[in-house]
């Protein structure tokens, strides 16, 4: 007869460390009963050097000063974790140093990681792998970074009366969120904090194309920064926004040769802003003002060559950069890419669902991600859901808290309640008595522990 394995008591260790590995930055922070955003740090997942070839890692970049030519490093691709020699350097960083306020033995504590939709297998594995045999965490559990905030109070967002706080976290029923970060957007739809798969979409639009296609823009129109990826980033969180006339924006701002087209641009003070540049000699960041046309600006621009030690300002003047930029998001198009916008992307993903589940999908939006944060951006969106929806349907579009650590802490909420953790995780005994394909199966849902 084969041997049968020995049956083991799953316990898990009390400290369970949430993280939300983005491509842009890492969401961390460790469960405690009553999770709060301000147990979440935001830690930079890149590597930076600097001009003299100094390498800064994690949490290191904040301390840059200068950020002048500075080249990032990303471990993370079109969304998807593909480079672990850089990422283990910043785990490292995090999770082994002493004076990390995310330090932690792997030995006795939980994790909780999440990953992009539809990744691939071979990606899956390596990630196990590092995990569980690199590092040595006692238990884990992967989970695509959209299911973690049906943990959420959904109803409560959209004017219900809160959820008490000593009941668990039960994830909502049905609900949609839309994610839109650095690398792509995506529309996942879920029923129990489980994705749909076959309703799962994507779009190819995220913080990081924005971002390159305003570095082309301004380096046309104004200075050469295609190697300034962090003050042009800075500058299209500060001045952009999504336009819901679009049209007629355009032509407020059109930069014609006829003097109609330069009175055009000049009288609509409300879209064209100067934008000055950051000086890091001097610690100054950079800011938007409203735009100056006189005389007095131009000559403070130039008053490095005209009055040594005098006000020196050097600013670029935007216009429909300004909306430009993210209107991207809802048709990209413009760039000659070959997919349909945001709005469009939520009609296609109801489109792989039964009709019975739609009005259910449609009166529970969640909108999470860096990119809803840009003015504009909400109310451009839930517009044109309403527009293109059933007209039987309720559209009800809610904004989290915070977009940026909303996933993190749908994820504390659920490491909040000791049974729903335990029968998430899977511990390293576990896995090595398994295997990663038993795992991947596990966490993909097609077979039980």
């Amino acid at each position: 007869m084969p041997r049968r394995s020995a049956v083991h008591e799953k316990t898990l260790p009390d400290r369970t460390l949430v993280a939300d590995n983005g491509a842009y930055t890492i969401k961390a922070g460790f469960s405690s009963p009553s999770p709060s955003l301000e147990d979440c740090h935001t830690i930079p997942n890149c590597l930076a050097r600097e001009r003299d070839k100094k390498v800064w890692v994690g949490s290191e970049i904040e301390s840059i000063r200068d950020f002048g030519e500075v080249a990032f490093r990303r471990p993370v691709e079109k969304g998807y974790l593909v480079n672990w020699e850089a990422e283990k350097a910043i785990w490292d960083s995090m999770f082994l140093t002493q004076k990390s306020r995310l330090h932690c033995d792997p030995h006795d504590t939980n994790l909780v990681l999440t990953e992009a939709p539809n990744t691939t297998a071979a990606l899956q594995a390596n990630c196990d792998q590092v995990v569980f045999e690199e590092y040595e965490f006692a238990s884990y559990s992967r989970h695509i970074a959209p299911s973690l905030n049906a943990y959420h109070d959904i109803q409560n967002l959209f004017g219900e009366p809160p959820r008490g706080s000593h009941l668990p976290a039960v994830p909502a029923e049905c609900h949609l969120v839309i994610d839109s970060g650095f690398s792509h957007s995506t529309v996942t739809p879920l029923y129990k904090a489980r994705p749909i798969q076959q309703a799962v979409r994507r779009l190819d639009v995220g913080g990081k194309l924005l971002t390159n296609y305003l570095k082309e823009l301004l380096s046309i129109r104004h200075y050469n920064l295609m190697n300034e990826e962090q003050l042009v980033n800075e500058a299209k969180e500060k001045v952009c926004f999504v336009s819901n006339f679009f049209r007629q924006d355009l032509e407020g701002t059109w930069k014609g040769t006829s003097r109609k087209g330069r009175e055009a641009q000049t009288n609509d003070t409300d879209i064209v802003v100067d934008y000055v540049l950051p000086d890091y000699n001097a610690g100054i960041h950079g800011y938007m003002r409203l735009h100056d046309p006189s005389l007095a600006a131009k000559v403070k621009k130039m008053g490095a060559m005209a009055n040594p030690g005098g006000v020196v300002e050097d600013f670029m003047t935007l216009g429909n950069e300004r909306f430009v930029v993210p209107e991207l998001l809802f048709n990209p198009g413009d760039v000659g890419m070959k997919e349909a916008g945001l709005s469009e992307t939520v009609v296609q993903s109801l489109g792989g669902l039964p009709p019975g589940l739609w009005p259910a999908m449609l009166a529970n939006i969640l909108v999470v991600g860096g990119n809803c944060l840009i003015d504009g951006f909400m109310e451009r969106l839930e517009a044109e859901i309403r527009r293109l929806a059933p007209t039987e349907c309720l559209v009800r579009i809610a904004k989290a808290t915070d977009p940026i650590k909303a996933t993190w802490l749908g994820g504390a909420y659920m490491a909040a309640d000791p049974a729903a953790l335990k029968a998430m995780q899977v511990t390293r005994q576990e896995y090595l008595e398994h295997g990663s394909g038993w795992l991947s199966r596990v966490f993909a849902g097609t077979t039980t522990k």
